[in-house]
C-alpha cells in the first residue's frame, strides 16, 4: 500500500480533477502539512515552503505566481498544464475576430438600451446600419506562435475561409504535424506583419518576448490591422498600441487583459481574462495537474515540469525507487552511483536528465534502501532532494 499523502488546494480546484487522486490521498486545508499544493492563481512568490512539500501543481499554463528558482533550490518540482485549456482560448480568439469585424457588442448594447417599446422592430431596422461590419472570410490572419493554442487558431481560421500565415521558428514536431497544410509558414516575422488584416499573438512571456509587439513591429503592419492578444498583456508594448489606436494604424485591439491603461484607449475590446474560463478547461487543467503530481509522488516520474527536466521509469515495479534532484554540474552522477556501490546497493535500472541548472535521476533497486543512506546522499554538495519511494512507504 502506498504512503498516505496530503494535498492542499490553495484555490478552488475542479472536483473532477480531485477525483483522480487515489485512496492514499487526503485533501487538507493545512498547507504546512502537505506533500502537494494545487494552485491556480494563488500568489506564492513570498510563500514559505514546509519541509514536507514535494510538488506544486499549477492547474493552468502560466507560472508567474510561483517562485521557480526558489522551488528548484528546495527540491520542489513545479508542474503546469500546457494545452489543457488550449481549445477554450482558441475559441475565444475566433470570437474576438468576429467581435472586431462586426460591431456585435455595440449592436446588442444599443438594442438593450431601447427598453420595452412597441416600435422596437421599426427602430431596429432603421438603426442596424450603424453596426454593420465586415466578414472574416477571405481576410488574412497572422498567427505568431504555433503551439498548443496557436495551431488551433490557425486551423480554425482556415476552416472559416481565411488565409493564414503562421510564424514560429521553434515549432515542435507535434504541432507541425497537426497544422493545416493550408497555413503558409513565414520565415521572418516581418513577412507576417506586412501581409495580414488580423494578427494574433501566441508566444510565452519571457524576458526575450516582453514587449514583443512594439512600435517598430506595429509600423510594419497594414493600416487598419486588428491586433489580438490572448496570451499575456506584457507581450505588447501597450503605450505603442495605444498610440496606434489613436492614429488609426491599428483599427481594433482585442485583449483578454484589463488594466487602467488599456481602458483609456479607443477602439478596444477588453475581456476579463476569459480565455480559460470554461467548465471544460477548468476540468482539463485540474485532471492534468492531479495526474502529473500523483505520478511524481507515487513513482518519481516528471512530465510538464517547468523547473526540472522530463524523466520517467514508468510505474515503480521493484521494491524501491530512489529519486535524486540535483544541480546540473559535471561528475555528479558518477559520484551518486559510486555511493550506491559503496553502500552495497545494486542499481537494476536508471535514467537521468538535465535542463539548465537542474537535473534529476531515477534509480530502481530490488532492496529496501536504508534511511541512513538517503540522508547521507542528501547531505552531499549540489544535491537538492533525495526521495526514496517504497511500494509500501517513502522515506
Amino acid at each position: 500500500m502506498l504512503k498516505q499523502r496530503h494535498v492542499a488546494c490553495l484555490n478552488d480546484i475542479s472536483p473532477k480533477g480531485l477525483a483522480e487522486f487515489g485512496p492514499n490521498y487526503t485533501i487538507t486545508k493545512d498547507r504546512a502539512d502537505s506533500d502537494c499544493w494545487l494552485v491556480r492563481s494563488a500568489n506564492l512568490l513570498e510563500a514559505e515552503f514546509p519541509a514536507r512539500l514535494r510538488t506544486i501543481a499549477r492547474a493552468g499554463a502560466g507560472v508567474n505566481n510561483i517562485p521557480l528558482e526558489r522551488c528548484t533550490e528546495h527540491g520542489i518540482v513545479v508542474f503546469n498544464t500546457p494545452g489543457a485549456n488550449a481549445n477554450a482560448v482558441a475559441e475565444l480568439v475566433v470570437a474576438g475576430m468576429l467581435l472586431a469585424s462586426r460591431d456585435i457588442l455595440g449592436g446588442a448594447n444599443w438594442v438593450r438600451s431601447q427598453g420595452a417599446d412597441p416600435q422596437l422592430p421599426d427602430k431596429v431596422e432603421k438603426g442596424k446600419k450603424a453596426f454593420a461590419g465586415t466578414e472574416i472570410r477571405g481576410k488574412r490572419l497572422g498567427v505568431i506562435g504555433l503551439g498548443a493554442i496557436g495551431h488551433l487558431v490557425a486551423n480554425a481560421a482556415v476552416s472559416m475561409g481565411m488565409e493564414v500565415i503562421g510564424y514560429d521558428p521553434f515549432i515542435s514536431i507535434e504541432f507541425a504535424l497537426k497544422l493545416s497544410r493550408s497555413v503558409h509558414l513565414a520565415t521572418q516575422l516581418g513577412e507576417l506583419l506586412e501581409a495580414c488584416d488580423f494578427i494574433s499573438i501566441h508566444v510565452p512571456l519571457q524576458d526575450s518576448t516582453r514587449g514583443y509587439i512594439g512600435a517598430a513591429q506595429i509600423q510594419r503592419m497594414r493600416d487598419g490591422v486588428v491586433l489580438l492578444n490572448f496570451s499575456r498583456d506584457l507581450l505588447a508594448d501597450e503605450k505603442a498600441v495605444g498610440a496606434a489606436l489613436v492614429s488609426g494604424k491599428v483599427r481594433k485591439y482585442v485583449t483578454d487583459f484589463a488594466n487602467e491603461q488599456v481602458l483609456s484607449f479607443p477602439n478596444t475590446i477588453i475581456l476579463p481574462h476569459l480565455g480559460a474560463a470554461t467548465e471544460e478547461a477548468e476540468e482539463n487543467c485540474a485532471v492534468m495537474a492531479v495526474r502529473q503530481a500523483q505520478d511524481y509522488l507515487n513513482n518519481g516520474n516528471v512530465f510538464n515540469s517547468v523547473n526540472f527536466p522530463p524523466i520517467s521509469l514508468g510505474k515503480a515495479q521493484l521494491s524501491t525507487r530512489v529519486m535524486v534532484l540535483h544541480h546540473n554540474v559535471p561528475g555528479i552522477l558518477s559520484k551518486i552511483t559510486t555511493l550506491f556501490g559503496e553502500a552495497g546497493i545494486n542499481i537494476e535500472q536508471m535514467v537521468s536528465a538535465s535542463r539548465g541548472i537542474a537535473a534529476c535521476a531515477l534509480f530502481d533497486v530490488s532492496v529496501k534502501v536504508p534511511r541512513e543512506f538517503a540522508m547521507g546522499l542528501s547531505s552531499k554538495p549540489d544535491i537538492l532532494k533525495v526521495r526514496v519511494i517504497h511500494l509500501t512507504e517513502e522515506s
